[in-house]
């Protein structure tokens, strides 16, 4: 079974806390599937993770921006993503009408990680290394989406903590996927007149990046999806959600921004 025909989407933001905006982009993705098209879900959590470790009473703590996970942190974020938010998403694309199986990054080796930063200040937190595709593609073959848990295997036989956005680009790369679509907060890339813009190349990424245009944690976003697409992936789109037929507006080019390589 060829991959390259692939979508990955990965879900973040406010979109990932509300019950509607889930529920419509279940009934997308359960359309998508019927239609034949092999998909894939990946989601994160962050705000859930924050929420259980304060009703346990502890305090997340960062460093540089990222989450630090230490082993009982670890324990309660597997939990969280693996558990609770994987299994909510399982349950609403079955009640669209589509044939869902909840996985993680450590099922069948799927998302193999090393340690994000060797030092040890992050505990847990990891960085993809490898893929292994296998599982995901025996899903498609048998008519179901896989819902993707960011959580990955280690070297050391322990979960690892990976970030959403680079367990999809992974995963979407790995696939030669021909779109990875990013739903968030914002609607794409802006302009310095605060417009949508429509494409984007590599090139064009470090323009806007060079003229401030793009700045905070936009850079890192965009700089990553100039990767996956130079690793094979035919788009990756930034967009935000406006209701149901998001998903066919987003791929259709009529909402959010695409970044391609350079023609």
């Amino acid at each position: 079974m060829s991959a390259g025909g692939a979508l990955v989407i990965k879900i973040g933001g406010s979109m990932a806390e509300d019950r509607k905006c889930l529920e419509e982009l279940a009934s997308d993705l359960a359309s998508l599937a019927a239609s034949g098209e092999h998909v894939a879900l990946v989601h994160g959590g962050g705000k859930d993770i924050n929420r259980n470790l304060q009703w346990l009473g502890q305090e997340p703590k960062f460093v540089d921006g990222l989450r630090v996970t230490d082993e009982a942190a670890m324990d309660l974020v597997e939990m969280t993503l693996s558990g609770r938010v994987n299994k909510l998403l399982v349950r609403l694309l079955t009640a669209a009408g589509a044939r869902a199986v909840g996985i993680s990054g450590v099922d069948g080796s799927l998302l193999n990680a090393t340690p994000l930063r060797e030092d040890g200040a992050l505990g847990q937190v990891g960085r993809v290394t490898s893929v292994k595709v296998d599982l995901v593609k025996t899903l498609w073959s048998g008519g179901f989406v896989p819902v993707v848990s960011p959580v990955s295997l280690g070297l050391d036989g322990q979960s690892w903590n990976v970030n959403a956005d680079d367990a999809a680009a992974a995963l979407a790369s790995a696939l030669v996927a021909k779109r990875l679509v990013y739903i968030s907060d914002v609607p794409g890339v802006l302009d310095g007149t605060k417009q949508r813009i429509l494409s984007l190349n590599p090139l064009q990424i470090e323009e806007l990046i060079a003229t401030g245009v793009a700045n905070g944690g936009m850079i890192p976003k965009l700089r990553g999806c100039a990767q996956t697409v130079e690793a094979g992936v035919a788009g990756v789109v930034i967009s935000g959600w406006s209701g149901p037929g998001s998903l066919g507006r987003i791929l259709s080019g009529l909402s959010g921004t695409i970044v391609q390589a350079a023609s």
